[in-house]
């Protein structure tokens, strides 16, 4: 029996001191929702999941990116939605102005509602998104499609190209002020609203494959934070489990290292 050296206390309160440091990381744990509440826990685990929420933010700019793209379509197709039905008006002046009972009186006031129509359409050169020209694009719009900056091109709409239905109805077209001029006009006409409906169909076709590829980014970032959180986040359930288990070990070795204390004094009654 010796007094200097308590090698039951020792012990004791080094399995003590562990389970209190378990406890701790549980309770870390626990609190945070995060099952790796410092590196040393998982290295190879915090490199992954880092790389993992650098990816999914990418892509979520990404998504914002086509988001805002969906969105430079649908008012492109808005605005040639509404020149659409100027055309449509346009062409039936035309034909009314062919009317062998009007006189040309009559094909005047036609010719006043014609031209303000015109007038219309080539205001809408000046359009634009953020800042972003609508329809003045002489080349395809690039669009960032990926988290790894991969891209894809949609067709621009430019309504200024001098084959354009606003530089055919601009530079064609005279007037309806009479039967001739009336039948010229409705020929240009007819041939904008063929333009404007390669146009629409050009501007549909980007929100679909924009529409597409937002999707894509919705579900792969789904499926990467879905990893990230195999690896990161705590499962309550099994980790709750652990955190009874140290509470009673750190309880259970406090009681031993106070009994482990008491052993030395029993060499007081060999003195005694």
């Amino acid at each position: 029996m010796i007094i200097n050296t308590n090698p039951g206390a020792s012990m004791a309160a080094r399995i003590l001191g562990e389970s209190s440091s378990a406890l701790q990381k549980s309770l870390s744990r626990l609190s945070s929702g995060s099952k790796i509440a410092s590196p040393s826990d998982d290295a190879a685990g915090t490199a992954v999941a880092m790389k993992f929420t650098a990816q999914i933010n990418r892509t979520q700019a990404a998504r914002d990116n086509v988001g805002n793209a969906i969105a430079f379509s649908q008012t492109q197709d808005g605005f040639l939605d509404k020149i659409g039905s100027a055309l449509d008006r346009m062409s039936e002046l035309a034909m009314l102005a062919q009317d062998e009972t009007k006189t040309n009186q009559d094909r005047t006031l036609y010719e006043k509602e014609f031209d303000k129509l015109d007038n219309y359409i080539a205001s809408m050169r000046g359009k634009n998104f953020n800042g972003v020209s609508l329809f003045n694009a002489a080349s395809s719009l690039t669009v960032t499609v990926g988290a790894d900056g991969t891209s894809t091109s949609i067709a621009a709409v430019n309504l200024a190209g001098s084959g354009d239905f606003i530089g055919t109805l601009n530079a064609a077209y005279t007037s309806v002020a009479n039967t001739a001029s009336a039948a010229a006009a409705l020929t240009h006409v007819t041939n904008a609203i063929s333009m404007l409906a390669q146009h629409r169909a050009d501007v549909g076709a980007n929100m679909s494959r924009l529409e597409a590829e937002s999707s894509t980014l919705s579900v792969l970032k789904d499926n990467l934070s879905s990893a990230r959180s195999r690896i990161a986040d705590v499962d309550v359930a099994q980790e709750s489990a652990n955190f009874a288990r140290q509470q009673i070990l750190v309880q259970s070795g406090t009681a031993m290292l106070a009994q482990a204390n008491v052993l030395p004094q029993s060499a007081l009654r060999l003195i005694g």
